[in-house]
């Protein structure tokens, strides 16, 4: 006999299928549309199924695209039931995935348990396409360079190069149409390239988290300042909490990948994107963000290369450097020489009314002089921001992207 749990299970199911619109076409055709066209926009990609272009558009946030959950069903073929707390999807087969919104929790098809971010726009669940198509064993793409991802889930599908020659005009055109809208979301660009007046500065550490981060955050928490983090993700899998800790109090979270060895990272660019998606996972598996922003180890220059960074920053990612070079590194328990480095960079940057981007580290020694800088750039007047994916990237290539 059933419980009360399942037949209220049924009843709204019954319900939630009552509201749902049918499909228009089988989607092992490919020729299925989602209901309606959103207009384009900075943070869209065109998405493919089988050998047709759907009017949905993905949208992306936190380093993943995603869609609404009904349209995503009609779209390949699933059955939605349930309810807004346990979302139910069925493939044909029976496969069977679950999201649980609230928990930001997804039981796949084969009782594996993922987590995964989720989130309410418009009054639609938003959902990671990546989890969908994969939870059901549908292989997907994603070229950066023309915003287009593509699910197949039907036999003899084209290959990717005749399908983009194939609608290689509404490719073109709604890239074109991405570009106009980035360029109009862009703030107006600040005088001398970043900042304002230079009296906003930005503070970044590297190589973190570390066992010292909590006395780090204990610092920036009594001066009321945020930071930026650019962490390693074996350090973050380490010391999570800490992790935990920035992402709640407002601090800004970034990828230095996961190595921080030359002879490994930059042994191709593909190796480079490795290890920055696996620091974002590291990243989100902690504390439930995935980041943008990226900074590679001992800076972009030279090793960052235009072929790594068309495949890095092709994926979505920013990449951010640093004009202030603190050197805690080097002076290590010579603290009064670090003050005084960071100080003078500061004033130099400031004077050409840039922003000045403080390259630290989560080093012991650095926690010692943290205090005095921060007391003195506090009085000098400077307000500290923390580094966001909508911003103008300051980098050593000058590369925007």
């Amino acid at each position: 006999m059933p419980g009360k749990r399942t037949f209220w299970m049924v009843l709204v199911s019954c319900l939630l299928l009552a509201a749902l619109p049918g499909p228009q076409a089988n989607a092992a055709s490919g020729s299925l549309k989602a209901s309606s066209k959103a207009a384009p926009a900075a943070s869209t990609a065109l998405l493919g199924l089988n050998d047709e272009l759907t009017d949905l558009l993905p949208v992306f946030k936190d380093g993943s695209y995603y869609v609404p959950v009904r349209e995503a069903a009609q779209l390949l073929g699933l059955k939605l039931t349930g309810t807004p707390q346990e979302i139910v999807l069925t493939s044909a087969g029976g496969a069977v995935l679950l999201l649980e919104p609230d928990g930001g929790k997804a039981v796949k098809p084969d009782g594996m348990e993922a987590e995964t971010s989720m989130f309410v726009e418009k009054g639609s669940t938003r959902v990671q396409l990546g989890l969908l198509a994969r939870s059901f064993g549908y292989p997907i793409t994603y070229e950066a360079d023309k915003r287009l991802l593509r699910v197949v889930t039907a036999k003899g599908a084209l290959d990717n190069e005749k399908f983009d020659a194939a609608h290689k005009s509404e490719i073109d055109s709604h890239l074109k149409a991405v570009k106009e809208a980035e360029q109009q979301a862009k703030p107006a660009p600040p005088k001398s390239g970043h900042g304002d007046s230079g009296k906003t500065l930005y503070l970044t550490f590297d190589d973190g988290p570390s066992a010292h981060t909590g006395q780090l955050l204990d610092i920036l928490d009594r001066y009321e300042v945020k930071a930026t983090f650019f962490m390693l993700g074996n350090h973050i899998s380490s010391y999570s909490d800490s992790v935990k800790r920035m992402v709640k109090e407002g601090d800004a979270v970034g990828l230095h990948g996961m190595t921080h060895q030359k002879e490994l990272f930059y042994k191709t660019p593909e190796a480079a994107l490795q290890e920055m998606d696996d620091d974002n996972e590291r990243l989100y598996k902690a504390a439930g963000v995935k980041s943008a922003l990226v900074r590679p180890p001992y800076g972009s220059k030279p090793y960052f290369t235009e072929d790594f960074r068309d495949k890095v920053l092709g994926a979505g990612y920013h990449l951010w450097d640093w004009n202030v070079d603190s050197q805690d590194w080097k002076f290590k328990e010579d603290i009064a020489s670090t003050y005084a480095n960071v100080m003078k960079q500061v004033k130099t940057i400031s004077a050409h009314k840039t922003s000045p981007v403080v390259l630290m580290h989560d080093l012991p020694t650095t926690i010692q002089v943290l205090p005095k800088i921060l007391a003195e750039l506090k009085k000098e007047g400077y307000a500290f921001a923390v580094i966001t994916a909508e911003q103008k990237p300051v980098n050593f290539w000058n590369d925007e992207r």
